[in-house]
């Protein structure tokens, strides 16, 4: 009976849990109070009054730093997911708060050069998970993108710029992480910062559809394939007589509420 209760114990401990998950309410609560939903379809956050609080920006602050002492390597596939996403996100938060107010996140440069000439604050070390010390780049391109091989880390992750996929006005929950991301998915691919048809019917789409075409089959006809994977049928429609990317275009100003 007790070499029993023994195992039970040790099973319990090892194996991966809900137990192990962030308290994400107080991130639901800061973001309902500050992301707006634009009639345009473009998530915008409320900066000017967050940066005013000190007690809310206090709150964000305590967030991440209890994220800080979480350990994702023993949670769940989709608690670990959320929790990496939901990480980069308040951090993002943090930086632009910290610095507010600017035009665009490429306002902040990284103490960090970055090989690929992209300025912005996404090579500076901002947090310490599990004893590595983690910059936003090592988050998204070192541990969501390699480790859940999943497209829609990039419907997940906001870089606080109107280009990006909606920053969401909760925090990513395990519960509902998957019918969450192909809602975002769908949200972006059918507004016209994803993809949309210009005067002359030539196909424009997002730079993140360039940036990280590996993520997206690796080919234009990938691209074409993932879009039409959640595009409407009006926009699907157009999309299965498409078999060329014209363009690709970014907004990187900040995705601020007026």
């Amino acid at each position: 009976m007790k070499r029993r209760h023994l195992l039970a114990a040790i099973a319990l401990l090892l194996a991966p849990s809900a137990a192990f998950a962030a308290d994400n309410a107080p991130f639901d609560t800061l973001l309902t109070r500050y992301v707006v939903a634009s009639p345009d379809g473009v998530n915008r956050v409320r900066y000017r009054a967050w940066a005013a609080n000190t007690a809310d920006r206090a709150a964000l602050d305590a967030y991440v730093a209890a994220l800080e002492r979480e350990t994702p390597s023993q949670m769940a596939r989709n608690e670990a997911f959320a929790y990496w996403a939901n990480l980069y996100n308040a951090v993002t938060l943090q930086i632009v708060l910290e610095n507010y107010p600017i035009r665009s996140i490429r306002d902040v440069r990284s103490r960090t050069l970055d090989p690929r000439g992209l300025i912005g604050p996404w090579r500076t070390e901002r947090v310490r998970v599990e004893g590595r010390r983690l910059t936003l780049d090592a988050i998204e391109h070192d541990i969501l993108r390699p480790t859940f091989g999943d497209p829609r880390v990039h419907y997940a992750v906001n870089c606080a710029s109107i280009g990006c996929p909606n920053l969401q006005r909760r925090a990513w929950h395990a519960a509902t992480l998957d019918s969450d991301l192909d809602a975002a998915a769908r949200a972006y691919v059918n507004h016209s910062r994803g993809a949309r048809f210009d005067a002359n019917g030539r196909l424009q789409v997002s730079s993140i559809y360039r940036w990280f075409a590996v993520d997206f089959g690796g080919s234009p006809n990938g691209v074409l394939a993932h879009l039409r994977a959640y595009a409407a049928p009006a926009l699907s429609e157009r999309l299965r007589s498409t078999s060329v990317v014209a363009g690709h275009s970014y907004n990187w100003s900040l995705n601020e509420a007026n």
